[in-house]
Parts: structure tokens; sequence; C-alpha cells
């Protein structure tokens, strides 16, 4: 069976990986965590296009019938691209601005997302085209990535980096706070003590394994539901942090993971 290639730069896509296994439950996934590279979000957007194309091609070779690019910061920087160069069906994350716009009852919107993302002619399209009308803040959580990755999910660091992020978002009235990089997810417990229940918190993931499941019935792709799926877990980086990280944010015990190793141009 063709599996469905997932990636990120790290753990993050996790957090879309668990909505797409929930909601597709008999499809085989491949995740890539491209731990090599670790965070995308202060690099250029030409590196990560090069990534993101390395790793659809490593998709292809193991022949994937639709890649799900579980980064904002690379659906930003290369989604459209990857469309235009590879004949394969792709769903990409972006900043839920569309939804947080239509549900703000004060007219202010705050978005978590990453420099990269924030920087990208994708996103000034979607707020130019979604925004208008809405007073939308913005902070690109410098550092919080890294903690994420190290498996610090509450710690002091998460705390202040988060604090320093909302808090001028609340004293500015904002009432709807979108979670624009699928790391933050994972520090949610976080967000909602410092934003309280007055804030609505909005996750794209669960929007994006369902969008999943209509390209898949689109194109034909769906695999046969009497059949239980699976994950193949791979990363760039070293396999055995990954496999303790899979476990403390999936609940995932033993899982064997993998590693894919870039070749000297990449």
């Amino acid at each position: 069976m063709s599996p469905i290639g997932v990636f990120d730069s790290g753990v993050g896509g996790l957090s879309v990986l668990r909505h797409l296994w929930a909601q597709l439950p008999a499809e085989q996934f491949v995740y890539l965590a491209d731990q090599g590279h670790v965070p995308y979000g202060s690099r250029s957007a030409a590196e990560i296009i090069q990534f993101s194309q390395g790793i659809t091609q490593f998709f292809q070779q193991l022949n994937a019938k639709a890649i799900v690019i579980a980064c904002n910061t690379a659906s930003a920087a290369a989604l459209s691209l990857l469309r235009e160069q590879f004949d394969v069906p792709f769903v990409g994350m972006e900043p839920a601005v569309k939804p947080a716009a239509q549900q703000t009852q004060s007219g202010k919107v705050g978005i978590l997302a990453t420099g990269g993302t924030f920087a990208s002619d994708r996103y000034a399209r979607l707020t130019a085209r979604y925004a208008q009308g809405v007073t939308v803040w913005e902070d690109p959580c410098v550092g919080l990535v890294p903690e994420i990755e190290a498996g610090r999910l509450d710690s002091p660091a998460v705390h202040h980096i988060l604090q320093q992020a909302l808090a001028p978002m609340l004293a500015a009235g904002v009432d709807t706070v979108v979670l624009g990089c699928t790391h933050y997810p994972f520090v949610l417990p976080v967000v909602k003590g410092i934003v309280g229940t007055a804030v609505s918190i909005i996750d794209p993931a669960p929007a994006v394994a369902r969008q999943t499941s209509v390209v898949l019935q689109k194109n034909s792709l769906l695999a046969d539901a009497s059949q239980p799926g699976n994950v193949r877990f791979i990363t760039t980086g070293p396999a055995e942090p990954f496999a303790r990280q899979i476990e403390q944010l999936l609940g995932l015990a033993d899982v064997a993971v993998e590693t894919a190793v870039w070749h000297s141009n990449r």
C-alpha cells in the first residue's frame, strides 16, 4: 500500500499526525522529522525550499500517494513551488487567519508563528485577503521551538516566551489566538494558563486532517478501511532522542525510529 508522507523540521508535525491518524486510521503514514536542520523558522526561504524538495524526492522513492507538509514555515516557503514541480497531491499548513477573523468578537486577533511564516508572501496574501477590518497582533515566539524540541514543555523559558508574546495581545483586547506553528499545540496548557477561558485558541491541525481526507477521496486514494494502518518514523537527526520525544508527545512507547542521512549537497 502506498503511504502518505508527512514532514516537519522536527516534532511539531506530530501534532498534525495525531489528527491524521485519528481521521484516517486505515492509512500508512511515513513521518519524517528533519531534525538535522531544525528549526526552520530562522532559515532562509531558499534553504527551506531545498530541504522540502529533497524530502519530497525521498517520499517519491517510497511511492507516497500524497504529502502533508506538517510545518507552517515549510508550507509558506515551498508549497506553491512543490505543487508545480511534483505530480503528487500536497496538503499544507497555514495560520488560521480566516477562521480567526470570522470568529473574533473584539476584532483583534493574535497569531503565534515563526519569523519565516510571518515574512512569507503566502502569509501576506492570507492577511490581506481575510483580515480586512481586523487588527492582527503577531509574535514569532523566538526560542520556543528549540524548547519544545528539547522536550521542555513547561519550562521557565517556555512560560517566559509565551508570557512576553501573549501579554501585549491580551492588553490590547485580543480574544482569539492562532497557533501558527505545528510545534505550539504541545505547549497549549501553558498558553491556556496565560490567556484564560475568555480567549479562543485555534489549532489548524484538525482542519488539515479533514482536508487530507477530502484530497484522498477526491483522487480515489483512500486506503481499504478494513485494514489497520501504521506509522513509520524517520529522522535526519539521532534516533534515540526522537523515540523519546514520540513517547512524550504521542504516548507511544518503544517506537522503532529509522535515520535518514542528507547527501552532502543538501
